[in-house]
């Protein structure tokens, strides 16, 4: 079947609504959503800050010489380790929390493309604002940070959907056999 998108999608008779009828995604999900995307999104900032330091920062008055500038990369991107894991983690629980854009194929949970399309959005506004801020500290140049950030807009828009995009696909830390067969039964009916 497919949606006005023309994008392939489970029949609704095989699509639970109701968050009770969901079953539970623990903590150890999102703490493992946090790392993978931590080390894709941590790899990707050193990159982008490394380049634009060394060869972005002489337009900004920032003179460093390339190993200065892997150095402050450096800095920023294990910054980022610490303060993107919890504004992650937090960030997960409250989407778990929002259950929106969630259904249920069989007793598989999944995510709506709009749900991934809107966790991205949300999570790239508050993390660029980190990225920003930590630019900043270390480089001292308002512009540099906002060239970081605004580059790291795109790349990480990108590398995010796909994460969301693959983790709606992997089960890990979703309770299995949480959902009753009566609840799915009567949610079909509704």
């Amino acid at each position: 079947m497919y949606d006005a998108d023309g994008l392939s999608r489970p029949k609704p008779e095989n699509r639970v609504h109701p968050a009770s009828a969901h079953p539970p995604v623990t903590r150890r999900r999102s703490l493992a959503k946090a790392i993978s995307w931590r080390v894709v999104g941590s790899l990707d900032t050193l990159l982008l800050s490394y380049l634009l330091i060394a060869y972005l920062g002489p337009v900004f008055g920032l003179e460093h010489s390339k190993k200065e500038a892997l150095g402050t990369a450096g800095l920023i991107a294990t910054a980022e380790v610490v303060t993107k894991m919890v504004l992650y983690y937090l960030h997960e629980r409250f989407w778990e929390w929002n259950r929106w854009g969630t259904f249920l194929t069989g007793d598989k949970r999944r995510e709506s493309y709009s749900r991934s399309t809107s966790k991205t959005a949300t999570w790239r506004v508050l993390a660029s604002l980190d990225t920003m801020l930590l630019a900043w500290l270390f480089t001292g140049s308002i512009a540099t940070a906002a060239s970081i950030g605004g580059l790291e807009v795109v790349t990480k828009l990108i590398l995010y959907f796909f994460h969301e995009r693959i983790w709606s696909h992997v089960d890990y830390g979703i309770a299995p056999g949480a959902v009753p067969p009566a609840a799915i039964g009567n949610s079909l009916e509704s």
